[in-house]
């Protein structure tokens, strides 16, 4: 690592947003973070590029979480009952009611190094597209754009960063799979594993990261 690296330091905000986990299909499972490939989109639709994707990192959490009921209309998954455009027939009851986990008072902090730094903090600034936080209807907020100088760390406070596997021994931090990319065709989907701590973390030895202050940084790139 070199001396230092300017980035630029992101504030986001959400009143409420859900992630599905992608390891439990037929369940809406929610995960307890953005994955970095619901962040990169959100970066994306502020700079107006498909498949913009540059080193991020992540600190994330939510002040509170629930169980809502939401309305879902199957499709018949071999085309048939065309009468309906495809949805399960009326016999069926033609829709579904399901519990979906959310999140709530979501609370995401993303460092940005260099000159996709400067690019997101332009275009966070004037959107090209609305700004989501996973869903269409989890409208996020921007509270704080700032520059920052990240210095290589060999301690630091973890926190609620997502951090590769082995960068800290927590004992708190659980292991998440993420998304790290999806191609705009959507036929290409890229997993990491990652470590997260659910009631935050101390200082502590921390590998390959940088600090921002106190607070532990890992720039995960694509």
């Amino acid at each position: 690592m070199s001396d230092a690296l300017p980035a630029v330091r992101v504030e986001l905000f959400a009143p409420v947003a859900s992630f599905r986990d992608p390891m439990f299909p037929g369940v809406t499972r929610c995960l307890p973070v953005p994955p970095l490939s619901t962040v990169r989109g959100l970066l994306a639709a502020a700079v107006g590029e498909l498949g913009y994707a540059p080193p991020v990192g992540i600190a994330a959490h939510a002040e509170g979480y629930g169980t809502d009921l939401e309305t879902y209309h199957p499709i018949s998954s071999d085309g048939s009952n065309p009468a309906v455009a495809g949805r399960v027939a009326a016999i069926k009851g033609g829709m579904t009611i399901r519990k979906r986990d959310f999140l709530a008072a979501v609370r995401v902090v993303l460092w940005v190094p260099g000159e996709d730094g400067q690019r997101v903090a332009r275009a966070l600034r004037r959107p090209v597209w609305p700004l989501r936080l996973g869903r269409s209807q989890d409208v996020v907020h921007v509270v704080d754009i700032r520059e920052v100088t990240l210095q290589p760390a060999t301690h630091a406070t973890v926190g609620y960063a997502v951090a590769p596997p082995h960068a800290h021994d927590l004992s708190p931090a659980s292991t998440l799979r993420l998304t790290t990319v999806v191609s705009p065709d959507r036929c290409d989907t890229r997993f990491g594993t990652f470590l997260w701590c659910p009631t935050g973390g101390g200082e502590t030895q921390v590998h390959d990261a940088w600090r921002d202050g106190d607070q532990a940084v890992w720039l995960e790139t694509p």
